[in-house]
């Protein structure tokens, strides 16, 4: 399955079929049976013969039907909790001929999973549509769709750093970067650069290299190249994306925000208020999206840009929203290739 170099192994891909057709990942009973596997899911010596029963069964027949009273009969609620959600969301995956299928239908109804559940399925997908990427600033940009960041002024440059690494570690600085980010003496922590991005591959489920964010930077780009590689991945729509440095006469026909804090600053700027000096310097950054097939844009946006706008919270935090990609975008609606 895999054409070039390997990354992100812990998200499965290796468990799982690629379709012929579509090139949309298809399930299997081993990637089904490493849900199975999680700790939530184990149960404890003095667990019930149902909650025993149910995962035995399981582990011989992943596809095998659960039914309510089933589960039910589980003694322990919050087992009956994480039985539950585990079936819906097994049943929810094997009721779609893809992953990408899948994704497309949760977003577009609304469903609702626990959000461990859909970053796991963000991150698979990202893994078979970046397979043989060599551009290690596009594979550490697309750990933005399923993981939070945590930004940080270095040395006048805007790096975002894994949320989850910064606030898992503490102690004493060893570095100004890692004094920054709250990291303890112990951790490394670099930023993606040219002289070392050829280390990303080794480290890539460690989730512990920075990203330079700074406008006209690569980081940027790099983040606008998977935006585009998302878009044709799920919608078979090709587009072109470009940073844009300032907020200055943009006419936001349309934007999509891709995160909440993005979404108010562009709500704000279409009714027409003024941003202040500390809402201005939460804006990430901005790009002008182009559609190559203006056919595949509605009939009264066609040849205008669409913008898209990445910010960050008041805590210097930024968690993507892959799904406004989705939703947000004024397309045709047709049936997508996945």
């Amino acid at each position: 399955m895999i054409a070039g170099r390997d990354f992100w192994l812990s998200c499965g891909h290796h468990l799982l079929d690629r379709d012929p057709g579509v090139g949309g990942l298809v399930v299997t009973d081993e990637f089904l049976k490493a849900y199975l596997a999680r700790p939530e899911l184990a149960p404890p010596p003095n667990a019930c013969p149902a909650e025993h029963g149910i995962r035995s069964a399981l582990l011989d027949r992943p596809r095998r039907p659960v039914s309510p009273p089933q589960i039910a009969a589980i003694a322990d609620a919050d087992a009956r909790q994480n039985w539950e959600l585990m079936i819906a969301w097994r049943d929810h995956l094997l009721d779609h001929e893809t992953l990408e299928a899948a994704y497309l239908d949760l977003v577009r109804r609304g469903l609702k999973f626990p959000y461990l559940f859909v970053d796991q399925l963000v991150q698979v997908i990202l893994r078979n549509m970046l397979d043989g990427c060599d551009d290690a600033f596009e594979l550490r940009a697309a750990e933005m769709f399923f993981r939070p960041q945590r930004l940080a002024l270095h040395q006048g440059s805007l790096v975002a750093a894994d949320d989850e690494t910064v606030s898992g570690l503490g102690g004493g600085p060893l570095s100004p970067l890692v004094s920054l980010l709250g990291l303890p003496p112990a951790a490394e922590i670099d930023v993606l650069s040219d002289a070392n991005d050829d280390s990303y591959w080794d480290r890539s489920d460690r989730f512990d290299m920075a990203l330079d964010l700074t406008a006209g930077r690569r980081g940027l780009a790099a983040l606008g190249g998977v935006v585009a590689r998302w878009i044709a991945h799920l919608h078979a729509i090709e587009v072109a994306i470009e940073p844009v440095i300032e907020l200055r006469d943009v006419p936001l026909t349309w934007y999509v925000g891709l995160d909440p804090d993005a979404t108010r600053i562009g709500d704000a700027l279409w009714n027409g208020d003024d941003l202040d000096e500390a809402t201005r310097a939460r804006l990430v950054g901005l790009f002008r999206l182009a559609f190559d097939n203006p056919g595949d844009v509605i009939e009264k946006l066609r040849g205008e840009p669409v913008y898209l706008m990445v910010a960050m919270t008041a805590d210097k935090v930024l968690r993507l929203k892959p799904q406004n990609l989705v939703t947000g975008l004024p397309i045709q609606q047709r049936e997508s290739a996945r």
